[in-house]
């Protein structure tokens, strides 16, 4: 952390000094959050009610700020059993509505993965637990870590007296984890209401690419989920009895899904690349910039080898080239021991990473055609469908707006650095939703590092990057008020 003599004079000064010395009470409102089993994913009542209680809380700590907080009622959730189950409330909050002042806009969700410390976790995941600077428990980085560390910042003026430098809104769901059912339809319903007056989008739901040094991720990759089947008949086969005289499903869709892709991980579906966004030389300075040891990123992800060498190359094809994964065959037999049996039908999953400028219908077209051409060639008398089961676009955002440029200045106040500029390789929709819907600018300003292993075992927020956080949402609101100044 930085000494009080290093850092700006005036507000910011008091509220990174009143953040050090309240870190302990911040460190104990996240374990009290982590403790809450708010687990979206798994349809049972018991953590529907987690998920109640935890929005909650939230919205106790919200209205404590002073903010003007509304429960939206997002209704229900049907199972294929039949049951429904609540779906949490959304929470929209407000703190001041100064016309001269930005309004900044902050999204972040309550749920989280499921975890037992069974799978493999060395703590309990829902008992906050610190060793050497570590803040272990489930949802500590994903996402409550967050969405505190910007209540922190918002507090730390009010305790202080400060006048706040900027219009605060926050906008929280409990669903994001299963897909932030009913939240498209509620952000459309205000877009002319409660989006109406913001100015910028904050999301703080990635990683840095880095454990130490902060990133800003200025764009994210789409996903086109799709699954091919292959059909002789809805049993099985015995290959004694039948085998050497069928067409067998299985063999087809080896054949399909080995038509995909080849072993350097170029996607073979003709026309793919057609649409992909020219690489510039300004683009290619921001990748040159970024600190990545590729030797050390290898061993930590326990590869033997990349595909590729260079740092350029390799996040390049990490995050603004499109890649296509096979993730799985459905109905083929792939229990422990010897089963000598012909699957009579058979469904491959596979999924293409999609990048701006790439269009999702073109792609569903070209996927489809490839595949019945390769199926025709095979001259089998099985039944193949191809179908495309989910469709998200890629995000981008323009890095010369004034959000960017008031994060940067705000990570070179707290942390004395340049962030690494860097993109996503994965999938977050609420980006695309609120920037689409909203045509409002959307900013993704991380707080967690590389290693803090979101969605998986022994998750966990450094608690510098925690309270060091807390000071980059202090300082990244008195700079976009400078800058709103200057508009």
């Amino acid at each position: 952390m930085f000494s009080a003599s290093t850092l700006p004079p005036g507000p910011l000064e008091k509220v990174f000094q009143y953040i050090d010395l309240h870190q302990d009470e911040f460190v104990q409102t996240l374990k009290e959050w982590v403790a809450v089993e708010s687990d979206s994913v798994q349809p049972v009542p018991r953590l529907r009610r987690e998920l109640l209680r935890m929005v909650g809380l939230a919205a106790d700590r919200l209205r404590g700020l002073g903010a003007r907080v509304a429960s939206v009622d997002a209704g229900f959730q049907q199972l294929s059993d039949g049951q429904t189950l609540p779906i949490p409330p959304i929470l929209l909050a407000e703190l001041g509505s100064d016309p001269k002042k930005p309004t900044v806009c902050f999204y972040g969700h309550l749920d989280v993965q499921p975890a037992r410390q069974e799978d493999g976790w060395l703590t309990d995941p829902y008992t906050l637990t610190e060793v050497d600077g570590k803040l272990y428990g489930r949802g500590t980085t994903d996402n409550k870590g967050p969405v505190l560390a910007w209540i922190n910042a918002v507090s730390a003026f009010k305790a202080l007296d400060e006048d706040l430098p900027v219009n605060i809104k926050f906008l929280i769901e409990g669903m994001e984890e299963s897909g932030s059912l009913a939240l498209e339809e509620l952000v459309r319903k205000e877009k002319s209401g409660f989006f109406s007056s913001v100015d910028c989008i904050v999301i703080s739901d990635n990683l840095w690419i880095s454990r130490r040094k902060p990133a800003l991720i200025y764009g994210t990759r789409g996903n086109s989920y799709f699954t091919v089947e292959v059909k002789c008949r809805d049993q099985d086969f015995h290959s004694g009895t039948f085998g050497g005289i069928l067409n067998e499903p299985m063999a087809d869709l080896v054949a399909l899904l080995g038509s995909l892709v080849d072993a350097s991980g170029r996607i073979l579906v003709p026309g793919i690349y057609g649409h992909v966004a020219p690489v510039t030389e300004e683009e290619k300075r921001v990748y040159e910039a970024i600190d990545l040891d590729v030797e050390e990123y290898r061993n930590s992800s326990q590869v033997k080898k990349f595909l590729f060498d260079t740092k350029e190359e390799l996040l390049m094809h990490l995050w603004r080239y499109p890649s296509l994964s096979i993730h799985g065959i459905e109905g083929a037999f792939h229990e422990p021991g010897a089963k000598t049996v012909i699957p009579g039908r058979v469904i491959g999953k596979f999924s293409i990473r999609l990048v701006p400028h790439m269009d999702m219908s073109v792609v569903e077209t070209q996927v489809k055609q490839h595949l019945e051409y390769i199926f025709s060639k095979r001259n089998s008398s099985n039944q193949m469908t191809v179908s495309m089961a989910l469709g998200l676009h890629p995000w981008i955002a323009n890095i010369s707006d004034h959000q960017y440029l008031a994060a940067k200045r705000a990570i070179k106040t707290v942390f004395g650095t340049e962030p690494d500029m860097i993109r996503d390789g994965s999938t977050i929709p609420i980006a695309k939703i609120l920037q689409d819907t909203t045509q409002k600018s959307v900013i993704m300003l991380p707080l967690g590092a590389v290693d803090d292993g979101e969605h998986s075992q022994n998750e966990k927020i450094n608690r510098w990057n925690y309270i060091e956080g807390s000071k980059l949402f202090a300082a990244f609101f008195l700079e976009m008020a400078k800058l709103h100044s200057s508009w």
